[in-house]
């Protein structure tokens, strides 16, 4: 069926936060036709949410019971619906609840307060952090299920059966009906199958404890699903940015003196899981380059982009982390300094607009501001030329807009038609008598 991107407005093929496309299969008939998400699992996977919101989300916009059967992972609308309209109220789920308001990049999470009834959305590219935008109806179904709960452990508390709420209402209880808010519709409350019970025989004399050896806990781990184990929170994630830059720098420095850089995916997988992927660029050039850097550019090329890769805070990163390199070896490498920056230009690993905002500013953060600003003078013929370029380009392109052609009829016909009409001269031949050598015709030869 192909994948999606996670926002459709961003039409680029090369948009890394993917999503599969919905799958949804239509089952039974009359009042009893329902609309299967057969993939539900793994879209929500892709999304950064659990499978129940935007399957809640699609009942609610639809006005239609929902059912979760979270053992066989079956997640059902009631009715007969398209996928393609499924998808589109996907579209607006994510706007709502995954898209960041300020960098509309995927990478956030959903805090939920149940005391203080609030919904905050953070956002782990730009660190934005505030209150859910979005009233919606859901709200109030996620204020009382919030992502930190394991879904499938919330079969035998979303919802209780008819046969409770019957006795629940009897004994006067308001509260009987845990489906959603009192003004909630009823024909958009939620379904859930139970989950298995634990105990299969009543004992009295039963023994309760826990298997805690190493082996057990193993075992239980290897039973989470993916989407509980990306639930999981990690204790380094706990710890502060240098510690977190710290453990970066030993994996990296591991995988160099083993000389197993050449998996790029896991590094990056371990910048992301650590939330410094911004600036793990720092971290590489310091490991990476040295007097040679001209060589080690050529060969960690690959790895370098996947960080820089249309992400300019982390290229301005990476320009601290060659000053930094610069500096360790200033004899051998500050007169090549025009000729790095150009390398990493070339190998697109730069971009302009990095080097442009690097160029603006001399900083003292990472180097001392008289090494900064050397670094700056002697890269200014590059910086120079780089300006200029892009001008030379942009004024290329207007004239190219500007550019007006003329379209001949006769160029419509066939060269060989052409080429017959045009009238050849006789040829004369050349008498051999000399005294009439000097009035012979030059074309004829």
């Amino acid at each position: 069926m192909g994948s999606l991107n996670v926002n459709r407005n961003v039409s680029d093929a090369f948009y890394r936060y993917k999503m599969p496309r919905i799958q949804a299969k239509v089952e039974g008939k009359g009042n009893g036709i329902k609309t299967v998400i057969v993939n539900m699992v793994d879209v929500a996977k892709a999304i950064g949410r659990p499978a129940t919101y935007p399957t809640k989300f699609f009942g609610c916009e639809l006005g239609a019971q929902t059912l979760f059967d979270f053992k066989n992972e079956r997640f059902i609308v009631n009715g007969s619906h398209e996928a393609t309209k499924l998808q589109d109220l996907l579209d607006g789920f994510i706007r709502k609840y995954v898209l960041c308001p300020a960098c509309d990049n995927p990478e956030t999470e959903l805090l939920v307060s149940a005391k203080k009834g609030t919904i905050s959305q953070g956002c782990k590219a730009c660190g934005h952090h505030g209150l859910l935008e979005s009233n919606h109806k859901l709200n109030t179904y996620i204020l009382k299920n919030p992502p930190s709960l394991n879904p499938a452990a919330q079969g035998s508390s979303l919802t209780e059966g008819k046969r409770g709420k019957r006795s629940k209402k009897a004994n006067g209880d308001a509260n009987g009906d845990r489906s959603g808010s009192p003004d909630n519709d009823t024909s958009t409350t939620d379904i859930v199958v139970e989950a298995p019970e634990i105990i299969a025989k009543d004992d009295d004399d039963a023994q309760w404890a826990v298997d805690v050896s190493e082996e057990a806990v193993r075992a239980r781990l290897q039973d989470l699903t993916d989407g509980a184990k990306g639930m999981t929170i990690s204790e380094d994630l706990d710890k502060t940015e240098k510690e977190r830059m710290d453990i970066f720098y030993k994996l990296v420095k591991c995988r160099r003196d083993a000389g197993q850089l050449d998996n790029h995916k896991e590094i990056f997988a371990e910048a992301e899981r650590l939330e410094i992927k911004t600036k793990a660029p720092l971290v590489l050039a310091e490991l990476l380059f040295d007097q040679g850097i001209a060589g080690q550019v050529r060969k960690h090329r690959v790895l370098l982009i996947r960080f820089t890769l249309d992400d300019i805070k982390a290229q301005k990163y990476l320009i601290r982390g060659i000053e930094q390199v610069i500096a360790l070896h200033k004899d051998a490498l500050m007169p090549k300094v025009p000729g790095i920056f150009k390398l990493f230009y070339d190998t697109d690993i730069l971009e302009e607009k990095a080097l442009f905002e690097w160029a603006s500013k001399v900083s003292k953060k990472y180097v001392s501001k008289d090494i900064s600003q050397e670094i700056h003078d002697r890269a200014a013929p590059f910086i120079t030329w780089l300006k200029e370029a892009e001008e030379e380009e942009s004024d290329s392109e207007d004239e190219d807009d500007d550019l007006e052609i003329e379209y001949d009829d006769r160029a419509k016909q066939p060269l060989k038609q052409q080429t017959q009409k045009q009238p050849q001269t006789p040829k004369k031949p050349i008498e051999d008598d000399s005294d009439e050598g000097d009035d012979f015709d030059i074309d004829a030869i």
